[in-house]
């Protein structure tokens, strides 16, 4: 089973770019779990057409630690199995916490194992936060491939480049590698070219670049992922294509973070700021 963690800043489509890829996978005939790692709990809402699924931690605080693995895993698009971690109530205790205890009972409880024929886990995790309970994926092996969603925007870059170097402290003691960039764009001059740059600096590949397109947006106010709403349209063969592609990625790397004076001069050549 291969277990890939999708991080990136938060709002730049990480949740909505994932689902999308498990979408395309499930076309495939692959078998997924996806283990939602947001507080939000909205990881998992177009694969299961905008069903309100009760997360890991209200499930512990309403029944105890007395918890069947259908009490927390429900299945969406395809057959796709669907968790979320959840968070703690506002203002109380770290939301970090929730993807700890929620991965340890989907092991407990026996999600992971070979019975359940699983060929992919996902996890969707929380903005660039790369501490804590949210650095959980990268730190105790539960994922071996980073995928990080970036666009041109300096901010997304610059989030992108502090993800590597997460990776790179937990490389050797927990085997994670970088699989590549997934440039979800934001139209901003020679972006494309600028996030290839970007990704062979660091030593990876822009493994696909995702153009920017309405029916993203119409597919989610529809709750649903654009292969399932729009399966004829391109942007759902867009997803498609990436799909393909980290199925048949081979590419795992210990990334090589850059200086930030080195990232903001990659900024300036090819036209930000300029």
């Amino acid at each position: 089973m291969r277990k890939i963690a999708i991080y990136g800043k938060g709002g730049i489509g990480k949740s909505t770019t994932t689902q999308n890829i498990v979408a395309g996978l499930v076309e495939m005939g692959k078998k997924i779990m996806v283990v939602g790692c947001d507080p939000k709990a909205d990881s998992t809402r177009l694969l299961l057409g905008g069903l309100a699924q009760r997360t890991v931690l209200d499930t512990l605080r309403e029944e105890g630690e007395e918890v069947d693995l259908d009490d927390v895993r429900k299945k969406g698009f395809g057959g796709t199995l669907c968790v979320e971690s959840g968070g703690p109530e506002p203002g109380v205790g770290c939301a970090g916490r929730g993807i700890i205890t929620s991965i340890n009972l989907l092991e407990q409880l026996g999600a992971y194992s070979a019975e359940n024929e699983l060929e992919y886990a996902f996890y969707d995790v929380l903005g660039d936060v790369v501490c804590g309970g949210f650095a959980m994926p990268i730190r105790e092996g539960k994922a071996q491939e980073i995928y990080i969603v970036v666009s041109g925007e300096m901010m997304a870059m610059y989030a992108a480049n502090n993800i590597c170097k997460g990776i790179v402290k937990f490389a050797e003691a927990g085997g994670v590698r970088l699989g590549g960039l997934i440039c979800n764009s934001r139209k901003v001059d020679n972006e494309e070219e600028m996030i290839k740059a970007f990704a062979d600096k660091l030593g990876t590949q822009m493994i696909h670049f995702v153009p920017r397109d309405n029916m993203v947006q119409k597919a989610e106010i529809n709750r649903k992922t654009v292969i399932d709403f729009a399966p004829e349209h391109p942007q759902a063969d867009e997803y498609r294509t990436l799909a393909r592609k980290i199925d048949g990625n081979k590419m795992h790397v210990i990334p090589k973070p850059l200086a930030i004076e080195e990232l903001e001069t990659l900024l300036v050549e090819y036209g930000i700021g300029a």
